[in-house]
């Protein structure tokens, strides 16, 4: 059973993940509108991925026989001038959100929640990844400027949404991979 510091602190993390899917689905909808499908396509692919966050929460919280409640999502903004700004403000975004699973780690850990401590191991890894996106397309992005315009990001599906790896599926991934670098010669 989850004890109510716990309890309370995860359902603000609940809601901190729908916040960012509405900012998400907002960037979205602005790029679409903008006429630039890849960029817009990529945050559309965010919003799910944070959907999916808060997902993972709720169903842990009733897991733990827990009581998920949903609060008002505060608004977002709705415009960015580039994509680097949007990006730029990504990652900003993402740091927060690190802060937040650190500070709910950090809880848990003082509560002695030691399965909630477990849980949020995931979160810190999908955090580093989160922020190293962001530096990564910064870094594509500044390089071509806003003119180079429509080098969109390549859309990742939701790493929520993956499982890991075996040793063998890396195995026969990179073979896999090492072929079509190097295929065979034409007979």
């Amino acid at each position: 059973m989850l004890n109510n510091k716990v309890q309370d602190a995860i359902n603000a993390q609940i809601n901190a993940e729908f916040w960012s899917a509405y900012l998400y689905l907002s960037m979205s909808l602005h790029f679409q509108a903008e006429g630039m499908p890849g960029v817009a396509n990529w945050f559309k692919i965010q919003f799910q991925e944070e959907q999916a966050h808060a997902t993972i929460f709720m169903n842990y919280v009733n897991q733990r026989g827990g009581r998920v409640e949903l609060k008002a999502i505060e608004a977002v903004p709705t415009s960015w001038a580039s994509p680097l700004e949007a990006f730029k403000s990504t990652l900003e975004h993402e740091k927060k959100v690190t802060a937040l699973i650190n500070d709910l780690y950090a809880l848990a850990e003082a509560e002695k929640d030691y399965a909630t401590r477990d849980r949020l191991n995931w979160f810190i890894s999908e955090q580093v990844e989160e922020e190293d996106n962001c530096r990564t397309l910064i870094d594509k992005y500044s390089l071509i400027g806003n003119d180079g315009m429509e080098a969109a990001p390549t859309p990742r599906p939701p790493s929520s949404l993956n499982k890991p790896e075996t040793a063998q599926q890396t195995h026969v991934s990179a073979r896999a991979a090492a072929k079509q670098q190097h295929p065979p010669p034409p007979r």
